[in-house]
């Protein structure tokens, strides 16, 4: 069994500290993605877990052994890096045997593993070609692949994808995820892209500045995110985050925004709710949609908009729309044409409403 633990793990550059006491399990033969922007420490992380980096405080535990002390050779990892990283005047398959000659491995057993990891990358009539004669896709398989020749108990993606084009990190994803349930190795796989994580991640970890914000499934994260960050970071669109006012008409709670725009609160615990509260309304784009059709949606959920700026995405269109000066994203089928400054009518599914309190940002509904 290959786990990883992280025990108050801590990376500090002199006296800032970028890393802040990290805590985290990883099981046997999972696929856990590390997301979030550019300086929230994901990639210093992955660094360390491969001993490329110096921990300043905490355990790093692969199995039963801590490997603070370890060097990265000894640890049995296997690192697939953004740049690709191979010797350009190397062929493919030099490039794919090179650590298993430096550790003298014998001739009939490199060109077996050789042949296997090409024959599960597809990359076997590149064999004799060299990284100048590659596509980017190609090249990462073949980074892939001397990843997949040293029998690792664990590989380390850091954003190995960003350099490629939209359709070939699409093609690339299902070829990750598909070498996953191949080898049954643990995966921690670093991205920006939280399209990324949300496709390949059995967990997804949630990082910003140097804190883990949430960890859990994608369906968790998309649908019960604890805090705006996590709120607007996972999603495409993203939710749509809107600041408003707890009040109260009769025995119904609503969230009031300027101009007198008011959403009803569907009857829920209301413990952590009280009127004149502060609060971020949270509503997905694919809960705001035209009111139009059975689609059981009460009246008092439904309002006047104006199209601002549509995005045709072909299936489905995405609408900017002014809602009594709210500027707010919702979702149409795209065999629906619709057309910018066109007056509609919006059915909000309140049923999926989020409310986070102004101040901590946490979730309360």
């Amino acid at each position: 069994m290959t786990t990883i633990s992280l025990k108050n793990l801590v990376k500090k550059y002199g006296d800032l500290e970028v890393v802040h006491s990290i805590n985290l399990d990883i099981k046997d033969a999972e696929f856990i993605v590390l997301v979030g922007p550019s300086g929230c420490g994901k990639s210093t992380t992955l660094r360390m877990i491969a001993g490329l980096e110096e921990i300043t405080s905490g355990e790093i535990v692969i199995g039963d052994r801590v490997v603070n002390n370890i060097l990265p050779k000894d640890r049995n990892i296997a690192m697939v890096f953004q740049s690709y990283a191979l010797y350009p005047h190397m062929n493919v398959f030099d490039n794919m045997s090179f650590s298993l000659k430096l550790r003298k491995v014998p001739k009939a057993e490199i060109k077996e593993r050789v042949k296997n990891a090409a024959r599960i990358l597809n990359i076997e009539d590149l064999l004799q070609r060299r990284p100048s004669a590659l596509s980017g896709g190609q090249r990462q398989r073949v980074a892939m692949g001397r990843a997949i020749v040293r029998n690792p108990d664990i590989f380390l993606f850091d954003e190995p994808l960003s350099n490629l084009d939209a359709k070939l990190r699409t093609q690339m994803r299902v070829e990750i995820k598909e070498l996953h349930q191949r080898v049954k190795n643990t995966i921690v796989y670093v991205t920006h892209d939280q399209v990324e994580a949300m496709t390949l991640g059995d967990r997804i970890v949630v990082l910003k500045d140097g804190y883990i914000e949430q960890v859990g499934d994608p369906i968790e994260l998309f649908q019960k995110p604890v805090n705006t960050f996590v709120a607007g970071f996972i999603g495409a669109p993203p939710m749509n985050l809107i600041d408003g006012t707890i009040a109260k008409k009769g025995e119904q709670l609503n969230i009031s925004f300027p101009d007198g725009f008011n959403l009803p609160i569907p009857d829920k615990p209301y413990a952590k709710i009280s009127e004149g509260q502060n609060v971020v309304m949270g509503l997905r784009p694919e809960d705001i949609y035209l009111a139009e059709g059975g689609n059981n949606i009460p009246d008092e959920w439904k309002f006047e908009a104006q199209i601002v700026v549509t995005e045709p995405l072909g299936s489905e269109t995405y609408m900017h729309l002014d809602v009594k000066g709210l500027k707010i994203t919702g979702k149409c089928e795209g065999r629906r044409a619709v057309h910018p400054n066109e007056k509609i009518k919006l059915a909000f599914n309140l049923n999926h409403l989020h409310i986070f309190d102004a101040a901590s940002t946490k979730s309360i509904y």
